[in-house]
């Protein structure tokens, strides 16, 4: 039934699937009081590789699930996807992302008041800094989003090449969207210190909006200062892996001729 929903309410779908579940893991880490308090950062990356699995199994009928601006446009640039189509894309990811970010708000509702630190409850929205250092911030998210995209290209077309000159495409039918949640994981564990990997705009974004207006106790500020890093850096990484990825695939053909 899910393969018959609209492109658009595939990705609203698949992006507030996506949110719901990652929001909640750090929830469950780092609010005060739930079962989860202090499981750790390798509990967090899980989650979020799991929440990228679940997400984009539910929808890939769909919509192909982005769940994602940097990949719209990565995969856009790249010219694997249509650009009449990107709009509408980033808008459904956005809208998901906040309606993702109302339900954790509302599955964790009594823990809010229960924590005192207003950084804590922000940091289980959107992402902050370990250490803010806006260039570095920046050049960290360009580098984890451009792995996360140049990965997503190079596994739509994997195949092996036989020794016998035969082609065999490396399909792993319903478990294909295994590889982008370990992706993701991997990030997370290896580059998501530094900035909390946010990767995704509409992670980030549109779930900072919900923090904004949401009535959470003693919440304070939404740090909009920051929030153009986990905007722009992820574009721009996105943009970056899609022009390296053309222009390897471009030297292959080359260099095969």
């Amino acid at each position: 039934m899910l393969s018959r929903m609209t492109p658009f309410m595939g990705e609203f779908v698949g992006t507030a699937l996506l949110v719901l579940i990652g929001d909640s893991v750090v929830a469950n880490n780092c609010l005060a009081r739930t079962k989860g308090n202090n499981a750790g950062w390798l509990a967090m990356c899980a989650g979020w590789g799991v929440a990228v699995f679940v997400a984009v199994y539910c929808v890939a009928a769909a919509s192909g699930a982005h769940l994602n601006p940097a990949v719209t446009i990565g995969l856009w640039c790249a010219g694997v996807f249509d650009g009449d189509k990107v709009s509408s894309y980033i808008t459904a990811q956005m809208l998901g992302g906040f309606v993702g970010a109302v339900l954790m708000w509302i599955s964790y509702l009594p823990h809010w008041a229960k924590t005192p630190d207003g950084p804590t409850k922000l940091g289980v929205f959107c992402n902050a800094p370990a250490i803010r250092a806006p260039l570095s911030n920046f050049v960290t998210e360009v580098i984890s989003t451009g792995i996360l995209i140049f990965g997503i290209l190079s596994l739509k077309d994997a195949q092996l090449n036989m020794n016998d000159g035969s082609v065999v495409k490396m399909s792993l039918g319903a478990i294909g969207v295994l590889p982008v949640a370990l992706l993701v994981f991997a990030i997370g564990l290896c580059l998501g210190g530094s900035t909390g990997y946010a990767i995704n705009p509409a992670r980030d974004f549109a779930p900072r909006i919900a923090h904004a207006l949401l009535p959470i106790p003693n919440k304070g500020s939404s740090d909009w200062g920051y929030s153009w890093i986990p905007i722009f850096g992820p574009l721009a990484g996105g943009l970056l892996a899609a022009w390296i990825f053309k222009a390897l695939n471009t030297a292959s053909v080359v260099a095969a001729g």
